[in-house]
């Protein structure tokens, strides 16, 4: 008798087999899926803030940056490059917002839409925004910028050397002479064949003139595909 009710209270006290383990189971995975969510939620805000103070990612969505950058390119903004008092030189490779220079101000669209692309943009997992440029300064405030009929550029007198150009293209097939106003930019693609840029909205309102408060960064790293990883060549570039 004592032993039958050992065994009874046994059975009541101790789970059988199998019994509880679920059930802590399922507490455990509970909190594994909240922390795998709340650090993937925060993974996104710092890399959300990262890309729109730090560095950025830019899909390069033209050919008009052959062969320095190709079409699918992930290229890393340096967004800190001018915020500390420098200013874009002669030879930087550039990402700027067009709005007001290379395309017409106009009204706004769904701004949810807009923020969530924005956002995909941020993340480099979505095309640029259509106001949104990467382009080559030749020109700051004050050169004097020269494409002769034989497609030789100087600046300020002085030949400029531009080894980064796609092979067969000249420096402009289209001459002119500029002067660019002080806090502006004159940028050109390296594909010069193939880049509307400056050139192109001569005759229009700001002259294919960029405000430097539109330069959004530097585009000084190619972080996509890992066979291109390296840097851009920005900053220079051979210029007099």
């Amino acid at each position: 008798m004592d032993t039958e009710a050992e065994l009874t209270q046994r059975g009541r006290s101790t789970p059988g087999e199998g019994e509880g383990r679920p059930r802590r189971a399922l507490v455990r995975r509970g909190l594994t899926w909240r922390r795998a969510g709340l650090l993937g939620l925060i993974c996104t805000v710092f890399v959300l803030l990262l890309g729109n103070f730090v560095v950025q990612p830019f899909l390069i969505p033209s050919r008009s940056m052959e062969p320095t950058l190709r079409v699918g390119d992930r290229v890393l903004v340096n967004k800190l490059a001018y915020r500390f008092g420098d200013r874009p030189k002669r030879g930087d490779v550039v990402v700027f917002d067009g709005t007001g220079s290379f395309v017409p101000e106009g009204p706004q669209g769904d701004p949810v839409g807009g923020a969530l692309h924005d956002a995909a943009s941020v993340l480099g997992l979505a095309e640029p925004s259509d106001t949104d440029f990467v382009k080559r300064v030749v020109g700051v405030g004050g050169d004097d910028v020269v494409c002769d009929e034989n497609g030789r550029m100087r600046v300020n007198g002085v030949p400029v050397d531009e080894p980064y150009l796609y092979p067969g293209d000249t420096s402009s097939k289209v001459p002119f002479r500029i002067v660019v106003p002080l806090g502006t930019l004159w940028v050109m693609g390296d594909h010069r064949s193939q880049s509307r840029d400056s050139r192109d909205h001569l005759g229009e309102p700001g002259g294919g003139m960029v405000p430097v408060d539109k330069v959004i960064g530097r585009a000084d790293w190619i972080g996509w595909p890992f066979s291109r990883l390296g840097a851009t060549g920005s900053a220079g570039g051979g210029h007099g």
